[in-house]
């Protein structure tokens, strides 16, 4: 068993990412530290280091448990590290419409941005 891999292939193997191509573009876009630095996906990443990942505008924080080369089953990819993300408050769906119900009326816009704050009727 090896003590170190690169961080882009680890990312793939715990099934952060869909694809290897994928993670190492998300390491080339710096939305991968590890222990506070941005890395380049050659990056060894080894036992016991932090990475901070960010996916869909947040943060995923991974404490290395195991190291993995290849892509395993969810189960076993869930033993590799410890998730210390903390949790998200749920977000009401705000101003969102049905696909296909067209522009939003006046009356519905200032509703919208009412919901949103932004009520300029003052």
């Amino acid at each position: 068993m090896t003590d170190s891999a690169r961080v882009d292939s680890w990312l793939w193997a715990i099934r952060v990412y869909k694809t290897r191509s994928a993670a190492t573009t998300a390491c080339r876009a710096g939305h991968v530290r590890l222990n506070g630095d941005k890395v380049k996906a050659a990056q060894a990443v080894r036992i016991g280091d932090e990475l901070r990942v960010r996916i869909a505008g947040f943060d995923r924080i991974l404490i290395v448990r195991q190291i993995l080369v290849k892509r395993v089953g969810a189960p076993l990819a869930a033993l590799a590290y410890e998730d210390r993300t903390p949790e998200r408050e749920p977000q009401a769906a705000v101003g969102l419409r049905d696909r296909g119900a067209g522009r939003p009326t006046k009356r519905e816009r200032r509703e919208i941005d009412r919901l949103r704050g932004r009520d300029d009727s003052d």
